[in-house]
């Protein structure tokens, strides 16, 4: 991984790895980490150079980092870093070579994304259950509740998202940008004037990586 800014606060003993294209950010987004904060001592934002199910298209990398650091802004324990890979498992074991044995960690994640990483095929690695012998999950209600098998549930905690976030999301505030609408209030506040600078990225059909 590679920092890009770094929590003010001592090691921590509990951390959350919040990853994501966050392309763009959103105050769901932000609203996550205030969340997560509430229950672990660090929230590390990670945006990974290499996605595990999607292609990099719209924003490059440079975009998308300027718009995480406004999101995030004066979260005084919140880091943000480049992961070399995705996967949480990559992400994980690669936060755990930074911070070293004694943090506990948790993958910061959505409903909708806990139900795909939980049933994706993990071909040449661990199965999901033992992966999350090395993190455990942090779920956000998004349209529901994550309903996890009872296989995994002792490693699932979940966050109370309030419904009024539930519904945002980066695909609709690109259909918005795209089609005129308004978006600005979906976005952190700081974020909105850089992403408004470079809004033709998302006119492209090929944007939505």
């Amino acid at each position: 991984m590679e920092f890009f800014r770094k929590a003010g606060s001592g090691p921590p003993r509990r951390l959350a790895i919040f990853a994501g294209a966050f392309h763009p950010p959103t105050i769901a987004h932000r609203r996550l980490i205030d969340l997560a904060l509430a229950q672990v001592d660090e929230v590390l934002v990670a945006l990974p150079r290499v996605f595990p199910h999607k292609e990099w298209a719209g924003a490059d990398f440079p975009q998308r980092l300027a718009w995480v650091l406004a999101a995030v802004g004066d979260a005084e324990r919140c880091s943000v870093a480049a992961a070399d890979r995705g996967l949480f498992l990559d992400l994980a074991r690669e936060a755990r070579a930074l911070y070293g044995p004694e943090p506990k960690i948790y993958a910061l994640v959505g409903r909708d994304a806990a139900e795909r990483i939980a049933r994706w095929d993990y071909r040449g690695l661990p199965p999901f259950e033992e992966q999350l012998r090395e993190f455990e999950l942090l779920v956000a209600a998004r349209r529901g509740e994550f309903q996890p098998p009872e296989s995994i549930r002792a490693k699932v905690h979940p966050l109370e998202l309030e419904p009024g976030y539930q519904e945002i999301s980066s695909t609709e505030i690109r259909r918005r940008i795209r089609a005129g609408e308004p978006w600005e209030h979906l976005v952190p506040p700081p974020c909105a004037p850089l992403i408004r600078a470079a809004a033709d990225v998302f006119t492209s059909s090929t944007c939505e990586a």
